[in-house]
């Protein structure tokens, strides 16, 4: 056992503890985490109307200029969904630091070096997704979806979305494109865990864009411009993710190199 890896046993041990231990600091992590969700919350509630109003800016720019409620609590019920949706993304870099405080100590610190970029990664990924979402698919998306309004024969169609529906159609394409540019985290922590392999993955190629396409044609409506919006960028997410794979490969080999040196 070379020194660095004794020096690492050491750090481990030291930092080892009882069960109950433990348990006590998961309940000090979860109680901050739901703090900082509560008051986070509580802001959002506060400014629940001009949050959604930012959201219907997609629908404004489409040119509809109305939305309606029909049940007596659907308006009430958007304004606490609102605030809890804006309170989860504002709170999560709490919660994920929270999270990676319980986890690292029993990690050892090359490898608390190796997973700490992934903490930075997954919001700044998150974020362009729903950017992407917001500024650009839903745009396109409303535009098509609403084109459907008109004279048909005599009979004037008119699209008046509801508050919820609405609410509930730009939160699916917000969380569903920031959830999906997560995939070249998710590709390298699985291959950091070992689970695959970057020629595993190099082969199952075309498997990950016919995998792509079906995301994209789930989280999407069904128009072939939205569908390439995501399609496209989760392909070439995948792509990104084998070219860092291949960067950390090297920097592991040269660094194992080094030990045995």
């Amino acid at each position: 056992m070379s020194d660095l890896q004794a020096a690492e046993e050491d750090e481990l041990d030291k930092s080892k503890a009882p069960l109950l231990d433990h348990l006590i600091e998961l309940r000090r992590r979860l109680l901050w985490s739901v703090a900082a969700l509560a008051v986070a919350f509580g802001g959002c509630l506060y400014f629940a109307q001009p949050i959604f109003g930012f959201l219907v800016k997609p629908l404004l720019a489409a040119g509809q200029h109305r939305l309606i409620y029909t049940a007596v609590f659907e308006a009430f019920f958007v304004q606490i969904k609102v605030a809890f949706f804006a309170a989860l993304m504002i709170s999560f870099p709490i919660i994920a630091s929270q999270i990676w405080l319980f986890v690292a100590p029993g990690l050892y610190a090359r490898e608390r070096r190796a997973f700490l970029p992934f903490l930075f990664m997954t919001p700044v990924l998150f974020i362009a997704g729903a950017s992407l979402a917001y500024f650009v698919a839903m745009p396109l998306a409303l535009h098509y979806l609403l084109s459907y309004q008109g004279d048909f024969g005599g009979i004037q169609q008119e699209a008046l979305p509801g508050v919820g529906n609405y609410l509930d159609f730009s939160m699916h394409f917000i969380f569903g494109f920031g959830v999906a540019f997560l995939l070249p985290v998710l590709l390298m922590l699985l291959e950091r865990a070992g689970l695959v392999t970057r020629k595993a993955l190099v082969r199952g190629r075309r498997y990950a864009i016919v995998i792509s396409t079906v995301i994209a044609a789930v989280l999407t409506p069904p128009d072939a411009i939205s569908m390439l919006l995501l399609a496209v960028p989760l392909i070439l997410l995948y792509e990104l993710s084998l070219i860092a794979i291949w960067f950390t490969e090297r920097k592991r080999a040269k660094e194992a190199d080094k030990a045995s040196a």
